[in-house]
């Protein structure tokens, strides 16, 4: 399986703003000087940049995919990060109009469905869509946001032939999606609900969690997500917050990153990518955070689990 990410930031888009890019290239050129670097070492320069300043991790609301050994691919939340692979998908078959898309909905709050109205391939005649998810009204919900007058165009009008396929969440049994893929979904502690989507693919597995509040209590307590998440080979999981942040915001659904990371080392994880960042936080502040999850991990003692801070275009190969 090859996963890729689209748009990691959670709640609402948070673009780089003027006094942050500012900064950001003041500490470029700083360190280049620090360095001794001139204008002659521009790739000595970019290599040499610790990871915040090498990248930006981006402001687009959650989506992510997953592409099976078959090819097929398999889209993951409709943020306005679908909106950049909808461009992608374009340069294929999509663009002609004969692309099949199938989106799974992990939950319909609107930072998870609000780039859809912008994902080209939908205004294609002939591109069918595939929607999955565990609620009945998935279309109904869908439609509602694309009502005048909230947007121009309608869902029901654009082009593209679009299904809906319930995955009922009472069956104790996997989802099949092709002969030797299977999804199995799992309940997450956020407000409305949401879940967790779990791919299984040659003996790998690579779980997809976004929205979901994790605590200390629920990890004691153990139960079924213990058997869910246990030893999988790639974890997308919510982080959004601080330590500190997460008990001022106690049911708003959401994990801090000491928490993912105690979550990582007790499920026994192999890789923590840690997810739908807080639209207030700088790449300074997401970095920061990133250290101090190495730190913690460390001090749990776990060698076994590598932790990634999501950023949009990561891939991951499983």
């Amino acid at each position: 399986m090859r996963v890729q990410l689209w748009g990691v930031r959670g709640s609402i888009c948070s673009p780089m703003n003027n006094e942050e890019y500012t900064d950001k290239i003041t500490r470029i050129i700083t360190h280049a000087i620090d360095s001794g670097l001139g204008k002659d070492d521009i790739d000595a320069i970019l290599a040499s940049l610790p990871d915040d300043l090498r990248h930006v991790y981006g402001g687009n609301t959650t989506c992510a995919s997953v592409t099976s050994k078959s090819g097929n691919m398999y889209v993951l939340d409709c943020g306005t990060g679908i909106r950049e692979l909808g461009y992608e998908l374009m340069k294929g078959d999509c663009g002609s109009g004969k692309g099949t898309v199938n989106i799974l909905l992990t939950h319909n709050h609107w930072d998870h469905i609000q780039g859809l109205p912008f994902f080209t391939p939908i205004y294609i005649r002939g591109n069918v869509i595939h929607f999955h998810s565990p609620y009945k009204s998935q279309e109904a919900l869908l439609q509602g946001q694309m009502k005048a007058p909230y947007f121009p165009a309608s869902f029901k009008t654009t082009p593209s032939e679009k299904h809906f396929h319930y995955i009922d969440p009472k069956k104790n049994k996997s989802y099949q999606l092709e002969e030797d893929l299977f999804v199995d979904i799992y309940p997450l502690k956020h407000p409305n609900g949401c879940y967790a989507y779990r791919f299984k693919q040659d003996g790998k597995t690579f779980i997809f969690a976004t929205d979901c509040e994790f605590t200390g209590e629920s990890l004691e307590l153990g139960g079924p997500e213990m058997d869910f998440f246990k030893n999988a080979d790639l974890l997308v999981l919510d982080a959004q917050y601080t330590l500190d942040e997460s008990f001022l915001k106690i049911d708003w659904g959401h994990t801090s990153y000491t928490m993912a990371v105690n979550c990582g080392v007790r499920w026994n994880v192999k890789n923590l990518i840690m997810t739908h960042h807080e639209p207030a936080y700088s790449d300074a502040k997401l970095h920061e955070n990133f250290l101090a999850a190495q730190e913690h991990c460390k001090y749990n003692d776990s060698d076994n689990l590598n932790i990634i801070m999501a950023r949009e275009g990561l891939t991951f190969s499983i």
